[in-house]
């Protein structure tokens, strides 16, 4: 039975969530022969150009780098075809074309952010807490032409907690997945693992849910909406790009927040203050408490900070 350590791995990856399956790859003796990265981009207030997490540990750690602006360049290719991969590994990356993924003996395997094949897509993270779910998952796949429907090859789940936000998920989920991750590449290189269709997942019971990438739309906030809905829309994009509203046409995202279900006083939109302590805006049903923010222009701050400096005007919403 072949030693899944000398396999020779390409990873394919881009943001810090990639970063701790690659080095879980690498700790478990795993030959990572070159990484896949993307371009250096313009970041900061200099816009200076910026590498990616994942290319900043691949050079930390000497480990050959590629980073395409078109994954179908011949040049690109070349240098890929070179490394002579028998798998490649991809968590975070771009949508490959079939040159890519199709090329090594073992195909590509994904690592992504749900229990497959619910929430495929570019947000699964965002968009479980956004539904208000108390559970996700990750998943490992087989790459194949339809996006996130290749055959399964392992799956583990976790809990949602009530007040999680996504940015908290996130960091979760990244060590979780990347130690599944590895147990993956080790059975499948080994073959002691059967991919499992998709179709043998679908539960018909339960619809099937979507994670298309976050739009300035989705964060929107409709107060014609529950306390509770609104409030894992905050939770779903925390802390970044965080759920928002207008103040005096100007935009002010909520960071954090308490749903108040049963508080009724309030019209959809209308707030209470002290000015001081707290802030409560109405919904359809219930209340939000505003818990931090920031408005256009400022930094993010609690909101005891925020009221000190912000007097509302009588009747406004």
């Amino acid at each position: 039975m072949k030693d899944y350590r000398t396999a020779r791995i390409v990873f394919m990856g881009t943001p810090a969530f990639a970063v701790a399956s690659l080095d879980a790859l690498c700790k478990a003796g795993c030959t990572i022969v070159g990484v896949v990265t993307a371009p250096d981009k313009p970041a900061g207030r200099g816009l200076q150009l910026q590498p990616s997490a994942v290319k900043t540990y691949a050079l930390e750690n000497k480990i050959p780098l590629l980073q395409p602006i078109k994954l179908k360049d011949p040049g690109f290719l070349e240098a890929l075809y070179r490394w002579k991969a028998d798998l490649h590994v991809v968590v975070a990356f771009r949508m490959l074309p079939e040159v890519v993924w199709n090329r090594p003996r073992l195909g590509t395997i994904n690592l992504h952010g749900s229990l497959l094949p619910q929430y495929r897509g570019a947000a699964p993270i965002n968009w479980a807490i956004i539904d208000g779910n108390t559970k996700t998952g990750v998943t490992t796949f087989l790459l194949q032409h339809e996006i996130d429907t290749g055959q399964i090859l392992r799956s583990m789940p976790i809990d949602i907690a009530p007040e999680e936000t996504a940015g908290e998920l996130h960091d979760k989920m990244k060590e979780i997945g990347a130690a599944l991750l590895v147990k993956t590449v080790r059975e499948w290189v080994e073959q002691t693992i059967t991919p499992t269709p998709q179709a043998e997942k679908v539960d018909q019971q339960i619809p099937l849910r979507h994670a298309p990438k976050l739009t300035k739309e989705t964060g929107q906030i409709d107060w014609q909406q529950s306390a509770t809905t609104i409030h894992n829309l905050v939770r779903g994009l925390s802390p970044s790009p965080c759920a928002y509203t207008l103040l005096n046409e100007k935009l002010l995202k909520i960071v954090q927040s308490k749903p108040l279900p049963h508080r009724a006083s309030l019209l959809p939109g209308a707030f209470e203050t002290d000015g001081k302590s707290y802030l409560y805006v109405g919904c359809a049903a219930g209340a939000l408490e505003i818990v931090s923010l920031q408005l256009e222009g400022k930094k993010k701050m609690p909101v005891t900070e925020f009221l000190k400096g912000y007097r509302f005007d009588e009747g406004q919403q």
